[in-house]
């Protein structure tokens, strides 16, 4: 099995539940560990995979809570590293469909620093980068383009999720559409919503925005669709993957459930030419990927809602 090392930001996400996508009204809060790359290492640990996290949280009573949530989890934050910046925090409120309004308090995600003797380690594994607050400047970025070099240059797999947020974007999203493209071109896996898709591709026909995507470089397509499934498209497989029904409460980390699952079954996978020349491989596991994401939204909260493999069995 390979190892996955997840790049990017672990965070507090206030969750106003139950009080409407406003959060100008939201007034009640519950403390919840977040980030996109860390949910993903979460989901692969919980999953049975194994997944480190490489990010960096304050030196203060949140971050010690982040990290101890990742550890019991039995992600391997041995990678991560503290800063004497805040812990970054979001804010989220749900509306009664589980659809959310999302702000920021930037803190010490962005201090993340490249550590150069992680070079090794990366040889021949899995990468995955998470991009939600890795494109808006500090050391995180150029620790972030520097580890993806690295990824290159190992000939590892790499994934990667643009993870687009309207409110840390507004007025410059040509901006981070331009930040995206040097990774589409050369992850061999990408993980887009629906909006995001049409957002970097320009493009509003899904398979048009997939054919553009593809023509900058990454073989693998994952668009998340929601409760439809998954359109997936490769050099042999243009089609929509159905999901499971169920009822949402919080659709936070649904999609890094989905990418997490997708992760631990490729981390288990000794010929990765599979994925491009079978074309049931990739089918099944974005079949049951899609299952871990929907389990996710049941629940409030990202990590502690991600399924565990009898969970998934199950479902």
């Amino acid at each position: 099995m390979k190892n996955v090392f997840c790049i990017g930001e672990l965070l507090i996400d206030f969750v106003a539940e139950k009080q409407g996508s406003d959060l100008s009204k939201a007034s009640n809060f519950s403390k919840k560990a977040g980030g996109a790359p860390a949910n993903v290492a979460a989901a692969i640990a919980k999953l049975g995979g194994s997944s480190y996290f490489i990010g960096c949280v304050g030196n203060d009573p949140f971050g010690t809570f982040l990290m101890d949530t990742l550890k019991n989890y039995q992600v391997d934050v041995s990678l991560a590293q503290r800063s004497t910046t805040f812990t970054t925090l979001a804010f989220v409120s749900l509306a009664e469909d589980g659809e959310r309004d999302f702000v920021f308090s930037r803190g010490a995600d962005k201090e993340l620093t490249h550590d150069p003797s992680l070079t090794s380690r990366f040889k021949e594994q899995i990468l995955h980068f998470g991009a939600a607050t890795s494109f808006l400047g500090g050391p995180l970025e150029e620790t972030y383009s520097q580890y993806f070099q690295e990824a290159i240059l190992g000939d590892s797999f790499i994934s990667f999720d643009p993870n687009f947020r309207t409110d840390l974007w507004k007025g410059t999203e040509d901006v981070f559409v331009q930040k995206c493209l040097p990774f589409i071109k050369k992850s061999h896996l990408c993980k887009f919503s629906l909006e995001e898709a049409q957002l970097i591709s320009g493009k509003d026909d899904i398979e048009e925005a997939c054919t553009y995507l593809h023509g900058l470089g990454t073989k693998i397509i994952t668009v998340t669709l929601g409760g439809q499934g998954t359109y997936l498209s490769s050099p042999i497989h243009k089609k929509i993957i159905p999901s499971i029904e169920v009822n949402p409460v919080d659709t936070t980390g649904a999609g890094d459930a989905f990418i997490g699952c997708l992760l631990k079954q490729i981390s288990q996978i000794k010929d990765m030419d599979t994925l491009f020349s079978k074309s049931t491989i990739l089918e099944e596991m974005v079949e049951q990927a899609n299952k871990a994401g929907a389990i996710t939204t049941m629940n409030y909260g990202a990590i502690e809602s991600l399924p565990d493999q009898t969970q998934l069995n199950k479902a």
